[in-house]
């Protein structure tokens, strides 16, 4: 059997998130400059996941990325990423496994315009799967104060995905989401950096899984996101730890509560460790479905998706780095996820679901010129 975008694209996008989070947890509070160099790098991922006596979704990715100055004041970045999703998904809950297949080929552009104070970023992106085309447009703007202590940040997006489910000619779907995000960045001392964002999505559309039993999802979701990041510099060890605490609210009736942090430890002969822990609860949507299905169910909307069910996650990660004479800098990342229906901090998890492992491996090789 082959398959599937939405399934393809939501763990994807549940192991490309994980990497985001291990991202510095804030901008710079100063105006940024255009680049003095260009860079290219290389990343792999490779992530896995799997319940009891069930391997399930095995991903391999790369991508490129390449970011070129241009006059002193300007920068044009480009990302091309190829990724494979192999394994098997339920239809429904964790049981009735599929098998599936699936490859997405993404390219991303940004071009960026630098002044004294801020910047402007504006961005496009094209993603295609087998059944599944994403297209989007972004625009970002940056703002310091006079004494380079506070940074505003506006920024806005619209993404346009068309869905045109293999099994079911005829049945084309398509989906629009609108968002947009401000935060401010503020330097509080020499050793310390608070970051506050406050962001905003609309989206209109097909919102159901169609390989998914029992999948009757609102046309409608919006969202709203809350995140607060932290960062301190220790002078003793010369180290820096970073936290975060993202709070997440959506018309589906789901909250969630995020809980993260990092510690970036330089070591001697230029290598640098960075230990990671997150925690992750979410409640259920209200239209969620609890495994066994009761068959009396009759509603509008429902779904036995696991991913909308409330359950808690825990990561544990560990990111090695080392820069490799003064242009070449490689790195290589392990993170392990175990997510439990009895760890949601709201409680009501699932109890006929079964724990639900990942773990991903990524390694990455960039070079200055």
């Amino acid at each position: 059997m082959k398959s599937v975008t939405k399934k393809s694209t939501n763990v994807i996008g549940a192991a490309l998130f994980a990497a985001a989070m291990a991202l510095p947890s804030s901008h710079s509070a100063f105006a940024e400059a255009a680049p003095e160099r260009g860079i290219v790098s290389f990343k792999y991922l490779n992530y896995e996941d799997s319940q009891p006596d069930a391997k399930r979704i095995g991903i391999n990715a790369n991508s490129v990325t390449g970011l070129v100055p241009v006059a002193g004041e300007w920068s044009v970045g480009v990302t091309l990423t190829n990724d494979s999703v192999s394994g098997a998904s339920p239809a429904y809950h964790t049981t009735n496994i599929t098998h599936m297949t699936d490859l997405r080929r993404a390219v991303d552009l940004q071009l960026t315009r630098y002044f004294s104070k801020g910047s402007v970023t504006f961005g496009t992106s094209y993603s295609k799967e087998n059944d599944y085309l994403s297209r989007s447009y972004s625009a970002q703007g940056s703002l310091s104060t006079e004494d380079k202590n506070t940074t505003v940040t506006l920024g806005c997006s619209i993404t346009n995905d068309d869905i045109f489910p293999a099994y079911f000619e005829g049945d084309d779907e398509k989906k629009q989401t609108y968002a947009g995000i401000i935060g401010v960045t503020k330097v509080l001392t020499k050793n310390d950096i608070v970051q506050l964002n406050v962001g905003f999505s609309r989206g209109s559309g097909y919102f159901s899984d169609p390989y998914k039993w029992f999948d009757s999802r609102p046309r409608e979701r919006n969202s709203t996101t809350i995140l607060t990041r932290w960062n301190h510099h220790y002078d003793g060890t010369d180290g820096t730890s970073r936290y975060s605490y993202r709070f997440y609210t959506d018309s589906f009736s789901i909250t969630a509560h995020t809980f993260s942090a990092e510690y970036v430890q330089p070591l001697s002969h230029e290598w640098v460790v960075t230990p990671e822990l997150r925690f992750y609860s979410q409640t259920a949507a209200n239209f969620y479905l609890p495994d066994p299905i009761e068959p009396s169910v009759d509603a509008i909307y429902y779904s036995g998706d696991q991913r909308l069910s409330a359950f808690g996650a825990i990561t544990v990660g560990i990111k090695l780095a080392k820069r490799i004479a003064k242009e070449w800098l490689v790195d290589a990342k392990y993170e392990n996820y175990e997510q439990r229906a009895n760890w949601s901090l709201a409680g009501g998890g699932d109890s006929g679901l079964a724990p639900f492992s990942a773990r991903s491996i990524q390694l990455g090789v960039s070079r200055e010129f």
